[in-house]
């Protein structure tokens, strides 16, 4: 067997143990670095989110609105408080209207609102008319500003400008 001598295998001296890893001076720094960039991007982040949630409303709200404007060529009307959006989705049982609804006007069954709430119905208040339909937005409670401001389309109150 061969005599293995300094050129054979590497050598490990005690530099080289000192130079691998991390200290946990140089780990605090990182963590620190990235609190303080989680902290400043955070925010904006966040208020990026709820903007797009509410375009998403929007854009919801206005596919509801088409949905409700097709069914109301084929039935004649538009549905009732109690019907509401369901009538998209389920034909009205024991009218004549079950007959010549040609439904469903939705590819996937009634959406729910980009923060999980059902979107709000209102029939329209005359004859001509077009029905309200909206989300409360963040809150889910009526009024609020910002983010939480509702989001209407119909019955001559188009929804707020983003």
């Amino acid at each position: 067997m061969a005599r293995r001598g300094s050129t054979g295998w590497p050598h490990h001296s005690p530099h080289l143990r000192d130079a691998s890893g991390f200290t946990l001076v140089e780990m605090l720094i990182v963590v620190a670095i990235i609190g303080l960039v989680a902290a400043f991007v955070g925010p904006r982040l966040m208020a990026q989110l709820d903007r797009s949630k509410a375009s998403a409303a929007r854009v919801q709200i206005r596919s509801l609105a088409a949905s409700l404007e097709t069914m109301r060529l084929d039935l004649g009307r538009y549905p009732s408080d109690q019907e509401g959006l369901k009538l998209l989705v389920e034909a009205p049982s024991g009218t004549v209207q079950e007959e010549i609804w040609e439904g469903p006007y939705l590819d996937s069954g009634l959406p729910r609102d980009p923060w999980g709430r059902p979107y709000v119905y209102q029939a329209p208040a005359s004859p001509d008319g077009r029905p309200r339909i909206g989300s409360l937005g963040a809150d889910g409670s009526a009024g609020g500003v910002g983010i939480a401001a509702d989001i209407y389309f119909g019955d001559g109150r188009d929804m707020p400008a983003t």
